[in-house]
């Protein structure tokens, strides 16, 4: 055991830091290889099959070349359930989780009707879907390879999310009229002058699609999806984000200029303003 963990660091050392490769290190043994966490905590040591030793040599090279473990695994972990993932799909992340606990925790209302725009993987939609009492939900996405993903994992959790393909850009607010009690989205928010602060694990392997918006115009998502949920929400419905934390004040200059009310900040786990909500009053 002592020689594989060695030979696991040793091929890691300079990709990740060593805290991070001591965890990586366990997710490859117990979830990919199937072996005992107690026999890395004993130091006991075990033999790999030749098979076993092809499959680890072969994770470790693809995370050589920076692939993301949830890539590799082909599953991310969101609100306690597996969700598939695959290159062109944003993997889910511990910060959106805060929000789709945030909307459980405010909205105990029976069946209500939510719209995910850029659901992506599916997480948001599904885990509200599962989550909340026979709620009605949709998910948008101009990707048909993250709605054909979305799709996969919604029959795979058996939720009942509808998804559809829709670029909400070019959509115009007035063709359509209020039908949601809620819309939540998680858009592109990263600035392309952000990109040089970035891990080659997120740069190299996630959709830049999802990730990245202009600097001249860092809040063109959250504008046009306002804009939209001026038509698309019921009178009393609410809007969720997940924000870039250097735009909150901005994004909630954005939300009243448009007519929304009781908009605010809520800060994530780390004390980053990381959401914002809004209602629709009128």
């Amino acid at each position: 055991m002592n020689r594989i963990s060695t030979h696991i660091k040793q091929t890691l050392k300079d990709i990740y830091p060593p805290n991070e490769i001591k965890n990586l290190m366990m997710m490859i043994w117990c979830d990919l290889l199937g072996k005992d966490a107690l026999d890395i905590y004993l130091g006991k040591d075990t033999n790999l099959s030749t098979t076993e030793t092809l499959q680890l040599e072969n994770i470790l090279q693809r995370m050589v070349q920076h692939e993301p473990i949830q890539y590799v695994f082909g599953h991310a972990n969101f609100c306690g359930r597996s969700f598939q993932v695959a290159p062109g799909v944003l993997i889910p992340r511990p910060e959106t989780e805060e929000l789709v606990e945030l909307i459980v925790n405010e909205n105990e209302v029976a069946q209500p009707s939510i719209l995910d725009v850029g659901t992506g993987s599916g997480c948001i939609a599904i885990s509200l879907s599962l989550m909340l009492n026979e709620a009605k939900v949709t998910g948008w996405d101009v990707s048909e390879l993250a709605i054909a993903q979305a799709t996969s994992n919604n029959d795979l959790l058996k939720a009942h999310v509808t998804f559809e393909k829709h670029d909400v850009l070019k959509e115009n607010p007035t063709d359509f009229s209020p039908q949601f009690d809620i819309i939540v989205s998680n858009p592109p928010y990263v600035t392309l002058s952000e990109k040089s602060d970035m891990e080659r694990n997120v740069l190299d392997w996630e959709p830049h699609l999802a990730l990245f918006v202009a600097d001249d115009d860092p809040l063109i998502f959250y504008r046009q999806i306002a804009m939209l949920g001026v038509s698309l929400l019921r009178i009393g419905g609410k809007l969720y984000f997940e924000i870039n934390r250097a735009f909150g004040k901005e994004t909630i200059d954005m939300l009243e200029s448009l007519g929304y009310e009781h908009c605010r900040i809520i800060k994530d786990i780390c004390g980053n303003d990381r959401m914002v909500s809004a209602s629709k009053t009128r």
